[in-house]
């Protein structure tokens, strides 16, 4: 049941942290990791190190930017001349900028002073990206009779941010970097493309769920980390492998009967 049974699944965000574990994930349960991402050389480093930790050469990786119809249209040709076409879509990219980002000070900014440009750019990827994806290869996939989107959601999508934690003294009015509303409408959003993509084509043979991740830990600050840990009822973050299961279950015939549902792994955080 947790057999991918060599299927190709297509992985948007690809060299992004969860992106590489849900490759090496896909990649050891048999399936055929087809990494997506706009950065040419982050990419090849994620396929290098995706194809060591399987411990073969099964994951590939294509330069394409979600946003370009155009250029997924080219990806779906080019693949399905290739090996057949997409088997599985895992909708994982997003723009979540992190503090050594140069657009973090602007993304972090007071909502009243967020910038148009970043809010339209976030949604172009994390959203209008995933919906791209969804419809063209999602609809070669009903055109078969079968297929999976698996869309990345967050416990984001589900509750609200508390901005406290960005602060040491867990003071909202000392607070003075904000997690992007852009971000939170995304993941928010994708739970509804979810439950809509699942009615759609669920008469065709596509499935379409949704794995919410809480926050997994990559060398943040420790008061950042204590914060979000006071939060969560298992009393850490969550490490990036900890999805690996979900992700093949989620991809796999062991969830066949699953669709248009939401799998919330984020310690515990969303149910305080």
């Amino acid at each position: 049941m947790g057999d991918l049974d060599q299927r190709h699944v297509l992985i948007t965000g690809g060299a992004g942290l969860l992106g590489r574990e849900h490759a090496v994930a896909v990649g050891r349960a048999g399936g055929r990791p087809v990494l997506v991402d706009i950065d040419a050389a982050r990419l090849n480093d994620a396929v290098v190190e995706a194809n060591d930790r399987i411990g073969d050469a099964r994951a590939v990786g294509h330069v394409v930017d979600i946003t370009d119809r155009d250029g997924l249209t080219a990806l779906h040709e080019e693949l399905t001349g290739a090996v057949g076409g997409i088997d599985v879509v895992v909708n994982n990219a997003a723009i979540n900028p992190t503090m050594d980002d140069p657009r973090a000070a602007a993304a972090s900014a007071r909502f009243e002073t967020y910038p148009l440009e970043l809010w339209n750019a976030e949604l172009a990827v994390g959203l209008t990206g995933a919906m791209q994806v969804a419809q063209v290869f999602g609809a070669a996939m009903a055109d078969r009779g079968r297929g999976v989107i698996v869309n990345i959601a967050s416990d984001l999508g589900l509750i609200a941010p508390d901005h406290r934690i960005y602060a040491p003294s867990r003071r909202m009015a000392d607070v003075q970097s904000f997690k992007p509303a852009s971000y939170v409408v995304c993941k928010t959003a994708i739970v509804g493309l979810t439950r809509y993509l699942a009615t759609y084509w669920a008469h065709r043979g596509v499935r379409c769920n949704a794995l919410a991740p809480g926050g997994v830990f990559a060398g943040q600050p420790d008061s950042l980390v204590d914060g979000i840990v006071d939060r969560v009822p298992l009393g850490r973050m969550a490490r990036p492998d900890d999805y690996h299961g979900a992700i093949v279950f989620l991809c796999g015939d062991a969830s066949a009967y699953m669709n248009g549902q939401v799998m919330v792994m984020d310690g515990g955080r969303s149910v305080w």
